[in-house]
């Protein structure tokens, strides 16, 4: 089953589409910052595996005009928050187990977000992202297993993740992706060994 949700903002309307297949074993929360189209092969591989994918705008058409838009952590959060709490009232998502797959931008709001729902939220995928942006009680407050893809070019997140990791308590890993890796199959090892407990 296919659906499409909405979320109401000052600023505009973000929208998501939701994709639950028949006896899904939990849903991943795909959080990116832009516009984009959300990559086929991601979802298709994920989706494929039995997970139902929910994709969600974090910011409006209106606020995507702004050079920073993407950069604004505390806002970001608050969206992934507000996505939370649809995701808690929802008949279709309220009870599977949640992970959140994150990329660039989105993934410092993410951290935060998901130490704000300690008990929601079970795993966390990154894919880039400069970590340590999501502050200090963010990182020491996260329990969500969490695993750091970065690209082998990415030494700026790279950079902030060893800064990071010094305050996060919880469970993690950090890979580096060889040129061309497909980070889909190390996002599903993680979500599939941890998603579960």
């Amino acid at each position: 089953m296919n659906r499409t949700l909405a979320i109401h903002t000052p600023h505009g309307s973000l929208h998501g589409h939701l994709e639950l297949p028949e006896n899904p074993k939990g849903l991943i929360l795909l959080a990116r910052a832009h516009h984009a189209p959300v990559d086929a092969i991601i979802t298709a591989n994920l989706a494929a595996r039995g997970y139902a994918i929910l994709s969600m705008e974090l910011l409006t058409l209106q606020e995507m005009q702004f050079a920073d838009a993407t950069q604004n952590v505390p806002r970001l959060s608050q969206r992934l928050l507000d996505i939370l709490d649809l995701i808690r009232h929802d008949g279709d998502m309220q009870a599977l187990p949640l992970a959140i797959f994150a990329t660039g931008d989105a993934t410092p709001a993410a951290i935060r977000a998901a130490a704000q729902r300690d008990t929601q939220v079970k795993v966390l995928v990154g894919h880039g992202g400069i970590i340590d942006r999501a502050g200090l009680q963010g990182l020491k407050l996260l329990v969500a297993p969490l695993c750091m893809l970065f690209d082998a070019d990415d030494t700026i997140g790279q950079t902030a993740y060893q800064r990071a990791a010094s305050h996060l308590g919880c469970i993690r890993e950090m890979h580096l992706l060889g040129p061309g890796e497909d980070p889909v199959l190390r996002v599903v090892a993680w979500i599939s060994l941890h998603l579960g407990r």
